[in-house]
Order: structure tokens, then C-alpha cells, then sequence
């Protein structure tokens, strides 16, 4: 019986063994619901060093000398290589800078707008050569594309400059269908130049930009980059601004450390109103970088030149500025500025290299972060303190 037993148990195990196996699950793949962090190539020592002590150099020249307040950080290869914080995140309270601290990242946020805008064209939801009075009514202003409108071609008025001189109430608080509805009903008063004839930068172009997300995608423009980017890339700490948000969001200072007042045009979004700490938008760099949240030939799109009417190496994309040099490399980048907020977002994708500063404390040494770029490669390019 014991036999019997055993070779009942033998011709299981065999089956089991040398059988026809279940089919396995496959591993998870990759795609764009989901982030896989990058991982760190290891830099050697000496070469670890060399980084870390001129930047070191330039944070305790540049920024600390100067009374930085925010946070700064360089990576290199999905490793960082340099990270701290100066200053308070309120200057009369002394609540110091950390890790947590989500700034306002002014025009850096263009970045999140634009890469919404073709995810919404890679899924087939758009088509950025068509005209703007296709997705917003009433738009009266022929040849303005969405591509225009992510190139800064599009040749509209700036409402942060015009607004207030063709009688808007400074007691009201501006939206971004306010922004519109001006557009809409003062084409006559407005100096307004002819579409794709040449560059213009431009915040009107991304106030209506963040329109046609909502219209597209039938949501709020906070809400479609909460689940399109910031939940599925971990950004937990990072969120676009709304008037609810008044009390948790960072202030902003002078250089003087006096706090800046909030104005009529503080709750349009789309251009800016992003708030992101530092380590959060490295999430978002790595997500462009290493992961398949989007097909090359859209990154492609985003990060080629297209306004040629000045020779030389600056250009701009659809969301991004850039240097591109003879060797071929290029710099992407966006800076950003609004009222004391001063943000960089530098990437040097060829040699997978990023740098970060991000403050609350208007500070221009903040645009001198071109210095620490050369460290990576043959990046030289010109003092920027533009948004």
C-alpha cells in the first residue's frame, strides 16, 4: 500500500514537473498610467565630487550670498548629485524651506499645460494644426492654430499687460474665460499682430491653451493633469492653484523680504499657477526622459525649434525653450517669474543631466544657474532672465 502510495505520488510529481505548464503572467509593462522610477547609473567617484563641489561653489556664491529662500537640486543620470533648501517658506513666520515645500513654478508650468495638449494629440483627441474657433467659441482671431498658441506664434495681446489698460476692474478677479471673453470683445482696441509671422512670448496663448484641455477632455485642466501626470507619476506634493488653495499655498516675497500682494490676475492658470516641490518636478523630468509616457516622435515635436526669423541658438518648442548648438546637443529648459517667484527647470537630455532652483524670494542670481550647465557637456548659453 505504501508503494502503491509512492508511485501514485511519483506520476504526480513527473506530471507537475515535465508536464504542460499553466501559462505564466507576463511581467507588467510599461506604459504611461503607471511610473517607473529610473535607474541611477552609477557616476564615478572623483567624477561625483568634481560636480558636487562646484555646485556647492556656486549655491554659497550665487544664491546664499544673495539671501536665497527655496530649494535646489541637480541630478545626473536619474542620480542626485547635489540637493538643499535656504530661506522660509514665509518670511514673517520663519517656517523654514523642506523638502515638502511645493512652490509656484510661474511659467515653468507652461511645460505641464503643453505636454497636456499633446497627450491629448497623441490619443487622437486633437489636432494642434487646427484653428483655436474650432474648440472656442467665439474666438474671432483667423490663422491662430493651437500649435501657435504652444509656439508663441500666434500674435495675441498678452492680457497680463492689457488687460488693465482696456478697463478691466482690478477688483475683479480675472478667469481664464475671462481672458477669452476680453479677447472676444476688444479685438478692435487691441494691438493684435498677424499669426505665425514671428515669435512673441506670450501668457494669453496658454491661458487658452488650458481652455481647450477642458474642452477636449471635459475637465477641469487641474483635474486632467492629476490623473494624467501628477497621480501616476507620484507627484503627491504637486497641484494647480485655485482660490481654495489660498491658505496652503506658498506666499511670495520681494527682494526685500515684503510680501507681494495677490492681483486681479493671480487665479488664471495655464501659464501658470503649477506648485511643485523640487523633487516633484524631478519626477516630472525622469518621466520625460526615461519612461514611455510619451512616443519619441511627440517629445520630437515638443523639443524642435520653430521660429527662425533671428539667427542664432535660442528657439522655442511647444512648451519649451531651448539652445541648440552646432554639436547638435540641445538645452531644453523654462524658466519662470511671477511677483516674487523665481523658478529654472534646465535639462540637458543628451547627457541626462537636470538642474532645478526654485524660490520664493524674488532673486535674480536664480537665472545664473547657466553656469553650473557647462559641467555636463558644451552647454554654454547666455544670461536668461526671462520667463
Amino acid at each position: 500500500m505504501k508503494n502503491a502510495f509512492r508511485l501514485i505520488l511519483l506520476t504526480f510529481l513527473s506530471v507537475g514537473c515535465f508536464g504542460t505548464n499553466p501559462k505564466q503572467p507576463e511581467p507588467p509593462k510599461e506604459d504611461s498610467a503607471h511610473y517607473y522610477p529610473p535607474t541611477p547609473v552609477a557616476i564615478d567617484k572623483d567624477a561625483f565630487r568634481k560636480y558636487f563641489r562646484e555646485i556647492d561653489d556656486f549655491y554659497e556664491s550665487s544664491l546664499d550670498a544673495s539671501g536665497f529662500s527655496g530649494s535646489m537640486l541637480v541630478a545626473k543620470n536619474g542620480q542626485i548629485i547635489f540637493e538643499k533648501y535656504s530661506g522660509f517658506e514665509d518670511q514673517a513666520h520663519h517656517d523654514s524651506v523642506n523638502v515638502h515645500s511645493a512652490f509656484h513654478l510661474a511659467s515653468v508650468s507652461k511645460t505641464f499645460t503643453a505636454m497636456a495638449i499633446l497627450k491629448l494629440w497623441e490619443n487622437g483627441k486633437l489636432n494642434i494644426n487646427d484653428e483655436v474657433s474650432k474648440y472656442l467659441v467665439g474666438f474671432n482671431y483667423p490663422g491662430v492654430t493651437i500649435k501657435s498658441l504652444l509656439s508663441h506664434r500666434s500674435g495675441l495681446p498678452n492680457y497680463v499687460h492689457v488687460m488693465e489698460n482696456t478697463g478691466w476692474d482690478r477688483n475683479k478677479m480675472a478667469t481664464n474665460q475671462d481672458v477669452l471673453q476680453f479677447l472676444i470683445n476688444n479685438k478692435q482696441k487691441l494691438q493684435v499682430g498677424y499669426p505665425n509671422r514671428g515669435f512673441s512670448y506670450c501668457n494669453t496663448n496658454y491661458a487658452l491653451l488650458a481652455l481647450i484641455v477642458e474642452k477636449v477632455s471635459g475637465m477641469w485642466l487641474g483635474e486632467f493633469l492629476r490623473t494624467t501626470f501628477f497621480q501616476p507619476l507620484q507627484m503627491t506634493e504637486t497641484y494647480v492653484y485655485t482660490h481654495a488653495d489660498s491658505a496652503k499655498a506658498l506666499p511670495s516675497f520681494n527682494w526685500r523680504g515684503q510680501r507681494e500682494p495677490v492681483t486681479f490676475l493671480d487665479e488664471v492658470y495655464g501659464d501658470k499657477n503649477v506648485y511643485c516641490t523640487a523633487r516633484d518636478l524631478m519626477k516630472w523630468n525622469d518621466a520625460l526622459s526615461f519612461t514611455t509616457l510619451f512616443k519619441p516622435a511627440t517629445l520630437d515635436s515638443a523639443y524642435s525649434g520653430y521660429s527662425f526669423e533671428k539667427p542664432g541658438r535660442k528657439n522655442y518648442g511647444l512648451g519649451w525653450r531651448m539652445y541648440t548648438y552646432p554639436n547638435g546637443k540641445k538645452l531644453i529648459y523654462h524658466n519662470g517669474w511671477w511677483h516674487g517667484n523665481n523658478t529654472v527647470f534646465a535639462r540637458m537630455i543628451g547627457d541626462s543631466a537636470t538642474v532645478i532652483i526654485l524660490g520664493n524670494k524674488f532673486n535674480r542670481n536664480i537665472y545664473k544657474a547657466k553656469k553650473i550647465f557647462p559641467l555636463f557637456g558644451h552647454y554654454d548659453s547666455e544670461e536668461d532672465t526671462e520667463e
